[in-house]
């Protein structure tokens, strides 16, 4: 008597379907934010560059709420709480950007290493360097700590999706198909408008 055996689901398949239909939506989302950009701006801004402004929202968010739990409710030291802040923060924004706004499917390991020597630049060179600099030379400390913000914001996206990320050509080309059927997109690629 021959068994038939019914070959088994594999294990990690519905998982990651699950995680690139999630991308997708995501994706989706953001190139429907871009082509919505004011005076044409969508020619300039990417749908993973909105993404990353809407991730990096949440990521900096969480920072600063566990910076006051950290320092303002448990009394820890400063330097202590922003930093414990800062990782936590850094890591959400790699796990988000790496499974929804980049959608890579690169090895973790790699990426991750290049991902902490980007971040530690950015650690101590933008965030110490150009907050704390900034604040010494009288600027306002909150001040500082939002050109610090926008200064880290510009270099992290950039090494994101040319180092960490690169991998990723998967989630543009997703981006260019999702645009292309909007015909506020295919007018501004052929230079006419579709106001008469």
């Amino acid at each position: 008597m021959a068994v038939r055996l019914r070959p088994m689901p594999v294990a990690g398949s519905s998982r990651a379907e699950r995680r690139a239909r999630r991308g997708e939506r995501f994706t989706a989302a953001m190139a429907a934010i871009a082509v919505r950009l004011p005076f044409g701006l969508v020619r300039f801004i990417a749908p993973d560059m909105v993404g990353f402004a809407v991730l990096s929202t949440v990521t900096f968010s969480l920072n600063l709420v566990l910076l006051i739990v950290f320092h303002g409710i448990l009394g820890w030291p400063v330097a202590v709480s922003i930093t414990l802040a800062y990782l936590a923060g850094s890591g959400l924004g790699y796990l988000l950007n790496r499974s929804l706004n980049f959608r890579s499917h690169g090895a973790v390991a790699p990426q991750l290493g290049i991902f902490t020597v980007i971040a530690t630049v950015n650690y101590f060179a933008l965030i110490l360097g150009i907050g704390a600099g900034l604040t010494t030379v009288g600027v306002d400390y909150r001040l500082a700590r939002v050109i610090a913000g926008a200064c880290e914001s510009v270099y992290m996206y950039a090494a994101m999706r040319w180092l960490v990320f690169r991998d990723a050509r998967d989630s543009r080309g997703a981006e260019i198909a999702v645009l292309a059927q909007v015909p506020e997109v295919a007018d501004l690629a052929q230079g006419t408008s579709t106001e008469s």
